[in-house]
């Protein structure tokens, strides 16, 4: 028989049984809902975004008629003071504490609230006319302070300085998207013009590394502030009033900004805010003012605010694919450094905008091979199969500029491959594209990416047709480039190589002076602070030497004074140290008989 101590342990089977959640019926009823919780479940698990559109603001206090017009009713001056001191405090996260009566406690601000005090905001906006709001009663400075305490030249932060926010971002196009050019229609006008294409960066950084909380980034407004201000941004748009877009587009860099925010509900608002400025920006503005704001975005070095720049530009795609075609020469290479992002969030994006940005292109006969096109580029081991994709194709409509910045990367990829069977490829290619370019000028940026690398196939490939299909192609772009000859064609892009290296050059050693200058003034301003702080230590080292001589001159002046007494017979208080009294008794041994 079994002992039983009390180390002894018992195993119990308990048998499990199903929780019941409700009687499933076999019906299609139930199949359906089955099917949609498991669609829900796989969207959550491939980490795809279930949220869609934002819903429209609606207006809290001035959503009933009567209290509009009892607004409106007011005076100017009346109106302003309400604007400025009430729906403008609450809309930046401001709760006045009897707002709702005495009864009521103060209550704190909400996203929600915020969202309604911007709605009543653009609500005004809509029946007093944005001149009167924005720029009358001073709403939008405070608008473009709270969102650009730093002004607009430290949005991104990706200049050149080492300080707590570096800046600089938007320095060489703040002319175009001046917040202080929003005062003269003119002004603005004529600062757009001045800017061109040519200017845009062709190179992008990959750097992710965060700078940190929005305290590190510069952000010194609170963030349920900025909050408010992105939520009256959209609240704006929302109106669909052609009128608000002067006044809301130049701010597209700092909604972009704030999508690096620290706070999960500011990037919320800066997304939304940014798709509804790009929503409401006509055309005409795509290539002056948005598409730079977009490419000084990619610079940034939160990566939130690249993936949603790239993201913009599908949505500029979409809205203006006119004018983003006629951009693609400068819009392609940015884009496509991006997809080596380590991000992968952000190469997913580039990725998306390079495959949309290549669908603006016109071309009939380039359409059906972008897909593979868009593909090789982020996978270059597949640029053979985006090559003959192109060899199935017949070249019959003119080839621009936008077509050849789709096809001249891979092409140029394709004869640096090892197989000469692929070099011949790519060199068909060549020859039936450059028969159909409509001029020199489209092809010239392309000359220095394909023909040296054509030049190689004709003198280093060991077949003798490739080789001969190659020096027609190298003819063929010749006479596209505009030139008599192979010689001439290469001389011609030896000479722009040498500008372009001597240009590079001067801009390196433009920026080593400007480096120099920086680290020269830091220089002087240390031997300054140097020179200021041995200065103040000789002082106080004199001042202590004569206080220390003060201090011995009054101890010695204070040992000659007991001397003195000791000689005395009279005290301190003028009383004879022998009998105690001023004037001496016969008695006493100090009487001088007077």
């Amino acid at each position: 028989m079994a002992s039983i101590s009390s180390s002894t342990t018992h195993k119990v089977g308990v048998k499990k049984t199903a929780k019941k959640t409700g009687i499933l019926k076999s019906g299609p009823s139930s199949k359906i809902k089955a099917g949609a919780k498991s669609s829900t479940k796989g969207a959550s698990s491939n980490g795809v975004s279930r949220r869609g559109s934002a819903p429209k603001l609606r207006p809290s206090e001035l959503s009933h008629p009567t209290a509009l017009e009892s607004f409106l009713a007011l005076t100017p001056e009346k109106q302003k003071d309400r604007t400025l001191n009430e729906f403008l405090p609450h809309c930046l996260g401001e709760r006045a504490t009897f707002h709702e009566g005495i009864a009521k406690p103060h209550t704190a601000s909400t996203t929600q609230s915020r969202g309604r005090a911007a709605a009543d905001l653009a609500m005004l906006v809509k029946h007093l006319g944005p001149i009167c709001v924005l720029k009358q009663f001073g709403v939008l400075a405070i608008i473009e302070n709270t969102l650009l305490p730093m002004g607009i030249g430290a949005v991104f932060g990706n200049g050149p300085g080492k300080g707590v926010h570096p800046g600089g971002g938007m320095r060489k196009i703040a002319s175009a998207v001046s917040l202080a050019s929003m005062d003269s229609e003119n002004v603005a006008m004529g600062s757009s013009a001045g800017n061109s294409t040519a200017d845009f960066p062709s190179t992008m950084s990959v750097g992710t590394n965060s700078i940190g909380t929005d305290t590190r980034r510069g952000k010194t407004t609170p963030p349920n502030a900025r909050e408010g201000a992105l939520l009256f941004l959209r609240a704006l748009c929302e109106l669909g009033l052609k009128s608000i877009e002067p006044y809301v587009v130049p701010i597209l860099a700092a909604a972009l900004d704030e999508c690096g925010s620290s706070s999960s509900s500011v990037r919320e608002a800066a997304g939304d805010a940014s798709t509804a400025i790009v929503s409401i920006a006509n055309p005409l503005a795509v290539p002056m003012l948005i598409i730079p704001v977009l490419f000084q975005a990619l610079f940034s070095p939160e990566w939130r605010v690249k993936s949603t720049a790239l993201e913009r530009l599908v949505q500029v795609a979409a809205l203006a694919p006119r004018e983003t075609s006629k951009l693609l020469p400068k819009i392609i290479p940015t884009v496509t450094n991006q997809i080596w992002d380590t991000k992968p969030q952000v190469t997913k994006a580039a990725n998306a905008a390079l495959l949309a940005v290549c669908h603006t292109n016109d071309n009939p006969d380039v359409k059906p091979a972008i897909p593979a096109v868009v593909h090789a580029v982020s996978k270059p081991s597949d640029t053979y199969k985006a090559v003959e994709e192109l060899m199935a194709t017949t070249f019959v409509s003119t080839v621009d500029a936008s077509t050849l910045s789709i096809l001249c990367p891979i092409l140029s990829r394709g004869l640096k491959e090892k197989n000469a069977i692929r070099k011949r490829s790519c060199c068909v290619v060549i020859e039936n594209m450059s028969r159909l370019v409509d001029s020199p000028k489209a092809v010239a940026p392309f000359g220095p990416l394909l023909v040296p690398e054509l030049k190689k196939v004709v003198e280093n490939v060991q077949f003798e047709d490739i080789r001969d299909i190659a020096l027609s192609a190298l003819q063929a772009l010749t006479r596209a480039l505009g030139h008599a000859d192979i010689e001439t064609a290469m001389a011609s892009i030896m000479r722009a190589e040498a500008e372009r290296a001597e240009e590079e050059q001067r801009r390196i050693e433009e920026q080593l002076e400007e480096a120099r200058k920086v680290e020269e003034e830091q220089r002087k301003k240390e031997e300054e602070e140097r020179n200021q702080f041995r200065e103040a230590m000789e002082a106080q080292r004199l001042l202590d030497k004569l206080a220390l001589e003060t201090e011995q001159e009054e101890k010695k002046q204070q040992l000659l004074k007991k001397e003195q007494q000791k000689k005395s017979t009279k005290s301190a208080a003028g009383k004879c140290q022998g009998c105690g009294l001023k004037k001496c008794k016969k008695t006493c041994l100090f009487y001088s008989g007077k």
